[in-house]
């Protein structure tokens, strides 16, 4: 026989052994099963542990996150729009950290009142121009009523921007509270 470190597992004499080795944990009964099993059941409440322990950190994380960029949004009045591109991006880049969570309600929240505002907003500016001639049609003539058109229409116009304006405004607001109470938004 062969009793090299490289012979074949097809060996008669490992086969015995591991069919002893079989019947003592077999036989062994009751103790290693018992021990194996508090053994296995204390891995797993050392895992959880440890996974609650970096879930809260995730769940932290992500919240400290979410503030930082409702933060941004309303900074974002004061520059003319101009950082409303930073909070989006921020929102894309870890809007998949929060799936399953009831943060991701806020991510999906804020990714939603951007879309929505940036084409209402477009929608306004799109009548105001249209009304004051900007795209080559000339709505204000010598005629007063037509000038009166233009000019009610160019107000619908700017209604709806105004109208965004304070929606975008509202529902930064509603999810920051929502955020600080710890709630998902609707």
């Amino acid at each position: 026989m062969n009793y090299s470190p490289n012979h074949n597992s097809d060996d008669p004499l490992q086969k015995q052994t591991k069919t002893a080795d079989n019947s003592h944990h077999e036989s062994g009964g009751a103790s290693f099963n018992n021990e194996r099993s508090n053994y296995s059941v204390s891995q797993q409440r050392q895992d959880n542990t440890m996974s609650d322990s970096m879930n809260n950190d995730k769940r932290r994380s992500l919240t400290t996150y979410n503030h930082i960029t409702y933060f941004l949004y309303v900074i974002s009045y004061f520059t003319a729009g101009l950082l409303w591109i930073v909070p989006i991006v921020m929102n894309y880049a870890k809007r998949h950290d929060a799936d399953g969570t009831w943060l991701a309600t806020h991510f999906d929240w804020q990714i939603k009142t951007f879309w929505y505002s940036i084409v209402l907003f477009v929608i306004g500016i799109m009548i105001i121009t249209f009304a004051l001639g900007g795209f080559g049609v000339s709505m204000l003539a010598d005629s007063d009523h037509i000038a009166i058109g233009s000019l009610l229409l160019a107000a619908f116009g700017f209604l709806i921007m105004i109208f965004t304006f304070v929606w975008h405004l509202y529902r930064i607001v509603r999810g920051w509270i929502a955020l600080t109470d710890g709630r998902p938004v609707p």
